[in-house]
């Protein structure tokens, strides 16, 4: 039996495109999302396409960069700017000056649809170690555009490549780089046991906390098992769980975190001396709730209707925390125990990964609702799996889809 998803990228493919103002010139990507897979990153491939007679000598270029913004524009003086862009690749596409060898699947069909005379194929790689995407959402009171790290594929046309041409034959195509999770989410179950001990009184309070998995998808319960002991003379009065999301700025070296899911409860308590008290809490850590909430760490764009919280930093085997750039993201679970006004608190975090699937995983077993969201992000992976299946399809299987049209002003 066929899968419905393998039925669904033979009778559609989507391309994304995009068209200069003066209408002379379009774009066309397979995906707007590309993923770093520790060892590799997929590559940026697509097809400009040009009017006859448009250029009369003139040339195209293209351009991948990306803006790393890690200060307020309001709080920028005396021409000290708190943002850094940086061209990663940029080269002449049309006429090209370096053939694209091997072409693939999308643009040998986009090439064949449009005809060789006007449609150029291109290929961009990212640099090693470059950061993923990540926006941090400013407060109503914010200006400007939105701190983070964002990536950008841009062509203009213009006699040389050092100058960027007008607006009217430029094209600027915000793009995504992301992490997915593992294959296999791993056996290990974080935890964390600590006790307190208190000046003027015998014996401790006890506290372990048990997750019951190392890695979740975004939109999954987050099940933190919390064994507390009290062998003092204290009691516990009140418990307070938390979804914690830890956010390193590496540009200035800032660190904060923010709470993304919590909750308080007085169920079980007082906890009284020689008692003891085990219990699961349930938090789901989501974008959605948090909307309004200044600094949260969010996955790429704002413009975005199914954005998620930042997924968290994987690190490439050998390479350590203060090897990454850009913007650093790590969760954890944190458990705060009120042992009342003269006994202070008991406090531990327990650390996990908070990420996409990969969509190749067996382990795939998000809940149901946050499938659809997550299937949606996941698509463009999904078609590449399949694209050899239907690479010498008819192209009118081909679905364009528009690009949102940024202001270019505001580049």
């Amino acid at each position: 039996m066929i899968p419905l998803l393998f039925l669904y990228f033979i009778a559609t493919l989507k391309v994304f495109k995009k068209t200069t103002p003066n209408g002379k010139v379009t774009i066309y990507v397979s995906k707007r999302d590309f993923i770093d897979h520790l060892d590799s990153v997929d590559p940026i491939d697509g097809v400009i396409v040009v009017e006859n007679d448009y250029l009369q000598g003139r040339k195209v270029f293209g351009m991948v960069s990306t803006t790393y913004r890690y200060g307020r524009d309001e709080d920028e003086v005396m021409g000290v700017k708190f943002s850094k862009e940086m061209v990663l690749a940029c080269s002449q596409v049309v006429p090209p000056i370096k053939e694209v060898t091997e072409l693939t699947p999308i643009q040998k069909k986009l090439v064949k649809k449009f005809g060789s005379s006007n449609a150029f194929p291109f290929m961009f790689n990212f640099p090693p170690n470059s950061p993923s995407s990540v926006t941090l959402q400013p407060g109503d009171d914010d200006n400007g555009k939105p701190l983070g790290v964002e990536y950008s594929i841009r062509t203009y046309v213009s006699d040389r490549e050092d100058d960027r041409g007008n607006q009217r034959s430029s094209i600027v195509l915000a793009i995504k780089k992301l992490q997915y999770a593992p294959s296999t989410r791993g056996q290990r179950l974080p935890s964390s046991l600590i006790s307190k001990g208190f000046t003027f009184s015998h014996g401790k309070i006890s506290l372990e906390v048990t997750l019951d998995r190392e890695i979740y998808y975004h939109g999954e319960k987050v099940i933190a098992t919390l064994v507390i002991s009290n062998s003092s003379r204290k009691s516990v009065k009140n418990i307070k769980v938390y979804v914690v999301q830890h956010t390193e700025i590496t540009m200035v070296n800032a660190q904060f975190s923010k709470f993304v899911a919590s909750l308080e409860t007085r169920e079980g308590c007082p906890i009284t001396p020689g008692a003891a008290f085990t219990k699961q809490f349930y938090l789901v850590p989501l974008a959605s709730s948090n909307k309004d909430r200044r600094g949260i760490a969010l996955d790429g764009h704002l413009k975005d209707d199914d954005v998620n919280l930042a997924s968290s930093t994987l690190i490439s085997e050998g390479k350590g925390p203060s090897d990454q750039t850009g913007i650093v993201i790590s969760y954890s679970v944190r458990v705060k125990l009120n042992c009342g006004t003269l006994g202070g608190e008991l406090v531990t975090d327990v650390p996990f990964k908070l990420m996409h699937p990969n969509p190749t995983s067996e382990d795939w077993s998000a809940p149901k609702q946050s499938q659809k969201g997550v299937l949606k992000k996941t698509k463009s992976s999904d078609r590449m799996k399949y694209q050899k299946s239907f690479g010498d399809d008819d192209e009118d299987n081909i679905v364009f889809e528009d690009f949102a049209r940024l202001r270019l002003a505001d580049e």
